[in-house]
């Protein structure tokens, strides 16, 4: 169990460490990928209710930010990538951690569902309780397979945002939950490769520390392979076209070619040089998703003019 009573505050909390707290980079990507679903679907919505939609969504997305900090102080406190974290670095107690992300969490459920729909809101909540506890709680200090069960926590907002205007799933939103889903692996082992020495330390069982490089890099090729079948169904259903699916060819040409560099690459290669090849492809993975999504909003500003769509 994480020991989260021991870090107190060193001084008073600045309104910085509190957005901090919420993890702003990964609501960033919350917050587009479910404006895609919205924005996409065959559902149009009034503009006051998408703008208001989002808005809890991503504080929703905050509030998982601020449970999982709160939760994971003591591993957050051992990793060079997360020690100056609010809560580790003694910036914001854990308690007050807990507070607002519970706080958030009620209300960015209760606000959801009074601006669009109980369906939507009960997604909504689903997701922070998959991320707070079924992930940070006990997928993530339990087994190598964390960061692949887990990774459904951040695949779920697109569905959500879709929901915002359906009331509903459909298989859209259903291929856009699959795309993130199928991303997550190799995106964060990529990261683990040349980040090893962080998770030792901390005691997670990345499958970098249970199997090893070798048998990571064999497994970012297999969910990169999985992974470009996904996209391209995707790009043939109602919200993709012409454009979306060009995309998804190269974009996925490009993530497969890095896959297979990482696989193949010489192990007695110099440490920098094995990280370049790993970082290049962690790199890469965030500008394929981006571009993924956003070749989704471009496909229906085509179909809007006349030409787009199949």
């Amino acid at each position: 169990m994480s020991d989260v009573h021991s870090y107190q505050p060193t001084g008073e909390a600045q309104f910085g460490d509190y957005v901090a707290l919420l993890k702003p980079r990964v609501m960033s990507l919350v917050v587009f990928t479910a404006l895609v679903g919205l924005l996409v679907a065959p559902v149009p919505v009034h503009p006051v209710i998408g703008f208001a939609s989002i808005l809890f969504i991503a504080l929703g997305a905050g509030a998982s930010g601020a449970l999982n900090m709160w939760w994971d102080a003591d591993i957050d406190a051992v990793m060079k990538r997360t020690k100056s974290r609010p809560v580790p670095a003694g910036k914001v107690e854990a308690g007050e951690a807990l507070a607002v992300g519970l706080a958030l969490s009620g209300i960015a459920v209760v606000m959801l569902a009074l601006a669009a729909n109980l369906f939507a809101a009960g997604l909504l909540a689903f997701t922070i309780f998959f991320y707070a506890v079924v992930y940070s709680m006990w997928l993530k200090r339990a087994t190598p397979q964390n960061i692949v069960i887990g990774g459904a926590a951040g695949a779920f907002p697109p569905m959500i945002g879709w929901a915002v205007a359906t009331g509903g799933v459909s298989i859209e939103s259903a291929l856009m939950f699959g795309l993130i889903f199928m991303w997550t692996p190799p995106h964060f082992w990529a990261l683990a490769l040349f980040m090893k020495e962080d998770y030792s330390n901390a005691g997670v069982p990345m499958l970098t520390v249970t199997h090893g490089r070798k048998e990571t890099r064999r497994q970012i090729l297999i969910y990169t392979v999985l992974l470009a079948p996904v996209a391209i169904w995707a790009a043939c259903t109602s919200i993709g076209g012409p454009f979306t699916l060009a995309a998804a060819l190269v974009l996925n040409a490009v993530f497969l070619k890095g896959a297979w560099d990482i696989y193949r690459r010489d192990e007695t290669m110099a440490e920098a040089d094995k990280y370049a090849v790993e970082k290049k492809v962690f790199k890469f993975s965030l500008a394929y998703l981006f571009l993924h999504f956003t070749a989704f909003l471009v496909e229906a500003a085509l179909k809007a003019q006349g030409i787009g769509g199949w």
